[in-house]
């Protein structure tokens, strides 16, 4: 009775190591499509999109676009917390 279990027990093992050893099954995804940046890049397209939405209903509106002051950047060099060279 124990030899007739054996080949199906050795299959299913088999069957087994084969799908865990797959991984994940589906099409590899683009090294450009992972990560942080193309979050990113569509967030900013997004955010371009609602703007000239408002500036249409500002436009309509009022008639004209008050102009937006962006905010100081990181690329701006700030002046120092402490003078240096000083006790």
């Amino acid at each position: 009775m124990r030899t007739t279990r054996l080949p199906g027990l050795l299959t299913l093992w088999v069957v087994l190591g084969v799908i865990v050893a797959c991984g994940v099954a589906g099409p590899p995804i683009a090294p450009e499509n992972v990560g942080v940046t193309p979050i990113i890049e569509m967030q900013k397209k997004q955010h371009a999109k609602q703007a000239a939405q408002e500036r249409r209903v500002i436009e309509s509106t009022q008639g004209e676009v008050p102009e937006l002051v962006e905010p100081r950047g990181q690329d701006e060099e700030l002046p120092p917390l402490r003078p240096v060279g000083t006790r």
